[in-house]
């Protein structure tokens, strides 16, 4: 889909004042500006957050029930499971609270659903497993406060059951012993956007602080416990794109630190099979594109449990031989996310009217319910709109399992609810979200989703707007520069890598394909006589509209490149637009349009 370019208008007092006020160059004041971040002080916590700017975890609403209730169950050596989600987030906060407990004597074990068998969340099922095994108290993480009939299942078995999570809620909260949750009703808390795995660490770091003689200074084990407990949390909380502001800022900072330091065994044979452990500093963006896509192929093809059994053992044979089964999962996982998202493409395209649809909801036969979620994702953000598939089985009589993903500005969570009379089941958050619906329905569901869509998405708002931070020559993209600009790190959700973009940009020659399936780009590309290298990320389809000697006008993040050693400036290419006078556009489809200040 064609986007506008809206570029960030360039103060000059503004950015003079702030690089004043905060004692920082004009590059970075002028990118923080366009982040909303105006006022000097702001502007030296942004760029330097402390770990003692994580607020004391008793102050999380439901904590002090949770850890009171959860320390006299450790101290009567009372059966404790932690039963945790599939995803990257769950599995590292299920992986926080094992470890935390283990290391404090609990008597302690852990349970995650199998994606393709189970679904999403608790089951009654598996509660009653648990009390069968002899579980006394059940800790949900990144699950739970949707689950109204289960509560009052695992009160029924008499399972003592507290619930954290982050997720959206019922008309009303389930009937546990305690409820840990940011948003929790008729609290105040002033960060609600923690992911589970941040939950899980606040609790963790709680239950730390309940067993020091003095609250506020927690054991010195328990301190380094915690130090790499910050890596695990920063893993959920980049996998579960939150925003990247205030704590979860804080924890994804030092827990990248933490990560290259003292990552758990496991992982450690992770990154050194992967070769993270050769980078001179990690990033937010390892963990997106590296780690954390191989933590949720286990889950997405329902061997989540030894995701979590890889970031708590202590044993090397087994944990270098669950990094090296992970790292397979991750390849199968590519290939099978590869045909399913030609597959609902082509279904997309046959169907999809850009300038009716405000949604699309696709469904087929035997598409892996452990990928649906990355194709909604890659859907959403091509055609911007919310994108719903569904994953039929192939008789069509076990419910569909449908996953869905957002575009800004339309929450998912409440859509689903306002559909709810359609669907068996859902859960899940503004942006991303999960649900089951009876085949026989699909139809209609589709219906009155697309329907609600239309009614909260304009026609203008269907057009996807590309914010772009500054306009720059390839001339001022110095490494000093670049450096500059990493400074806002870490990157991701509500943080993003500043976009720039240059005009009269000429490609020297054709694009080179990269990747093992051609699926990436190489440009050569020259600026008023200085040359630097650009990637286009999966735009395979790209190269039929660029060619040599076109001129053009680029967006593009730049980011410093290290090979051997060597650093060099390149440019993540993220959209262009051929020169008005050429003609043409992205050679996709739809019309682009010149940038315009906002």
């Amino acid at each position: 889909m064609a986007r506008h370019w809206r570029i960030h208008v360039h103060d000059a007092d503004r950015i003079a004042a702030l690089r004043q006020a905060a004692d920082v160059p004009s590059l970075v004041a002028q990118l923080l500006i366009a982040r909303g971040i105006n006022d000097g002080d702001v502007a030296r916590s942004f760029l330097d957050p402390k770990l003692t700017g994580l607020r004391d975890p008793m102050e999380l609403p439901g904590m002090i029930d949770a850890v009171a209730r959860e320390s006299d169950a450790e101290a009567k050596r009372r059966r404790i499971i932690i039963y945790g989600d599939y995803d990257a987030d769950g599995m590292t906060g299920t992986s926080i609270l094992l470890l935390c407990l283990r290391m404090l004597g609990a008597d302690v074990g852990y349970y995650v659903p199998n994606r393709l068998d189970e679904g999403y969340g608790l089951s009654t099922e598996a509660l009653a497993t648990l009390a069968a095994q002899g579980a006394s108290m059940v800790v949900t993480v990144d699950c739970g406060i949707a689950s109204l009939k289960e509560a009052d299942e695992a009160r029924r078995l008499g399972l003592e059951l507290i619930v954290t999570d982050h997720h959206g809620m019922a008309d009303r909260l389930p009937d546990a012993a305690a409820i840990v949750h940011p948003r929790l009703p008729g609290h105040s808390y002033p960060f609600g956007d923690l992911c589970g795995a941040g939950v899980a660490f606040k609790l963790a770091w709680a239950l730390c602080q309940q067993a020091a003689e003095d609250r506020k200074r927690v054991a010195p084990a328990h301190r380094e416990f915690l130090l790499t407990a910050v890596g695990l949390a920063a893993i959920g909380t980049v996998a579960d794109v939150v925003p990247l502001i205030d704590e979860n800022r804080v924890l994804v900072l030092h827990g990248l630190a933490s990560l290259a330091q003292r990552s758990p065994l496991g992982l450690s044979k992770l990154m050194k099979l992967t070769k993270l452990d050769a980078k001179p500093a990690l990033s937010s963006e390892d963990i997106a594109f590296t780690l954390a896509p191989r933590l949720n192929a286990a889950g997405r093809l329902g061997q989540a449990q030894l995701a979590v059994e890889l970031m708590t053992t202590d044993r090397p044979d087994r944990a270098d031989a669950l990094a090296e089964y992970i790292d397979e999962l991750n390849k199968s996982r590519d290939s099978l996310e590869r045909s399913v998202y030609l597959s609902a493409n082509k279904q997309a395209q046959q169907q999809f009217d850009p300038h009716g649809d405000a949604a699309l909801v696709l469904a087929d036969h035997g598409w892996h319910v452990g990928v649906i979620g990355i194709v909604a994702g890659r859907l959403a953000e091509k055609y911007h709109r919310p994108v719903l598939i569904v994953s039929l089985d192939e008789l069509g009589q076990k419910p569909g399992i449908g996953s869905a993903r957002s575009v800004p500005g339309f929450n998912l969570h409440q859509a689903l609810a306002a559909c709810s009379h359609r669907l068996l089941s859902h859960g899940g958050h503004a942006a991303a979200a999960g649900f089951k619906v009876d085949p026989k329905s699909l139809d209609a569901f589709r219906s009155e989703f697309c329907e609600l869509a239309a009614e909260r998405i304009s026609a203008e708002d269907r057009v996807a707007e590309l914010w772009i931070d500054a306009e720059t020559p390839f001339a001022a993209l110095t490494l000093p520069a670049v450096r500059q600009v990493e400074r806002l790190a870490p990157f991701g959700q509500g943080n993003v890598r500043p976009l720039l973009c240059t005009t009269g940009v000429k490609l020297v020659e054709p694009p080179r394909p990269l990747g093992a399936d051609g699926r990436h780009l190489s440009l050569k590309l020259h600026q008023q006589g200085a040359a630097i290298r650009g990637l286009a990320f999966g735009k395979a389809e790209w190269a039929e509209g660029l060619t040599a000697a076109t001129t053009l006008s680029i967006a593009y993040r730049p980011v410093i490149n290290n090979f051997r050693g060597r650093e060099t400036v390149e440019l993540h290419v993220v959209d262009w637009q051929a020169d008005p006078r050429q003609g043409g556009g992205n050679g996709v489809e739809g019309t682009n349009h010149l940038p315009v200040s906002a």
